[in-house]
């Protein structure tokens, strides 16, 4: 039986919620109500027969105050003032109603407008004293009247203050909450261009993996046709080179669109790591079994470095002997170095090929709107590197990177 009696009372509680001012007319009634009965009580005590006949307004009024309180609390705040001087002039005496006073005080200082919520304090705190001199207290000195009259002023000061505390209260926990949704905002926005971001960097490592491995493929198919009759020994190992290159450029581009997709890593299948510099061995020896000769010399001391640092020294070779075979014509080769500083990598790719400066135009177009070069730079700007690309004296091109070891700041 508790449960269903909670419930009743919890939709009771939120349907008085939705609709306050039926429960300040309610309120209101009851203090019309209890004003009426004050008002018999004193005729009967003092025997009159005739009241005072401007009590009923001033009672109904009061009780108006209260009910429509919120709904126009400065109407209401001067409707109170405006009762409160008309008792002075014919002479109604404080009444229960009066509370109404503390109530369009508080409400003031807390929903009010700010010269309302001024104007209530002034109010409240000369209503007691003109009480006092309108209806002064018989047998009492001249110092019990300023005690009784502060003792008096004590009531409506509160009821400001508690009022103006509730406003306080509530510009806080706005302001708080406006923050809350500001910064909820900036971290949305933040999580968008760090998508972004990601799924940049994404598409250029699909761009490396197909460019590089297809060339591959595609050199080998070439090369296969050519020797099919004459050795076929070697054509068999040329369509394995496609079949090991095509499968590791499936997995490669399996992980990177399954991230496009779901934007993790897939847990099931395949996975291939990113590619270090130790792997450089690797995608020489490949680049060479696909017919262009490589000369790769690495000079100074190698040491781990940052991941980022080695993945972009990995793709910017991999992207230059890719360019190489596809723009370096018959008879091209190339050479790699890498240089370990003490505070950075460095690396330089060459060839000799005859034709015009080709990765700058690595798409065949002629107006070096290709997305190699410009890959390269956005990778060695990731690590705070510099870069320079361009043609080599004598024919050719040349990249040169310097990566540092340490972040960019």
């Amino acid at each position: 039986m508790a449960l269903p009696t909670l419930g009743y009372v919890q939709r009771l509680y939120d349907f008085l919620r939705r609709h306050p001012v039926w429960v300040d007319g309610f309120w209101g009634l009851v203090l019309f109500g209890i004003s009426g009965i004050s008002l018999l009580a004193m005729v009967e005590g003092s025997g009159r027969a005739e009241p005072n006949v401007a009590v009923i307004p001033v009672a109904l009024g009061l009780s108006l105050v209260v009910a429509l309180r919120r709904r126009a609390t400065e109407q209401m705040l001067v409707l109170a003032a405006v009762i409160g001087v008309a008792q002075l002039i014919f002479d109604v005496e404080t009444l229960p109603a009066n509370f109404a006073m503390l109530v369009i005080i508080y409400t003031a200082a807390a929903d009010g407008e700010k010269w309302a919520s001024r104007f209530a304090l002034i109010g409240g705190l000369c209503a007691a004293p003109l009480s006092m001199m309108r209806w002064p207290t018989e047998n009492i000195s001249a110092f019990g009247h300023i005690l009784f009259t502060m003792f008096q002023i004590v009531p409506f000061a509160l009821a400001w203050v508690l009022g103006d505390s509730i406003r306080t209260r509530r510009a806080y926990l706005a302001q708080l909450e406006e923050r809350a949704d500001r910064l909820e905002k900036e971290r949305e926005a933040q999580s968008k261009v760090a998508v972004a971001a990601e799924r940049a960097r994404i598409a250029r490592e699909l761009h490396d993996v197909v460019a590089h491995n297809v060339s591959v493929m595609v050199v080998q198919a070439d090369g296969a046709a050519y020797v099919m009759d004459t050795a076929p020994e070697q054509a068999r190992k040329a369509l394995e080179t496609i079949s090991g290159t095509g499968r590791q450029a499936l997995a490669e581009m399996r992980r990177l669109l399954g991230v496009l997709r779901t934007g993790e890593p897939e847990e099931s299948g395949e996975y291939v790591p990113q590619p270090d510099v130790e792997q450089l061995d690797e995608l020489i020896e490949q680049v060479r079994t696909a017919g262009l000769p490589v000369d790769f010399k690495v000079e100074g001391t190698p040491r781990p470095l940052p991941s980022g640092v080695e993945l972009t020294a990995y793709r910017i070779v991999q992207e230059a002997l890719t360019n190489t075979r596809k723009h370096g014509g018959e008879n091209a080769g190339a050479s790699v170095r890498l240089v370990y500083f003490d505070d950075g990598l460095g690396l330089l790719v060459e060839d000799d090929g005859k034709g015009a400066p080709h990765e700058l135009y690595e798409d065949g177009g002629a107006d070096g709107s290709g997305h190699g070069l410009i890959g390269m730079r956005e990778r060695v700007g990731m690590v705070g590197g510099t870069l320079d690309a361009g043609p080599r004296p004598g024919g050719g091109f040349r990249i040169s990177a310097l990566l540092p070891l340490k972040p960019a700041h």
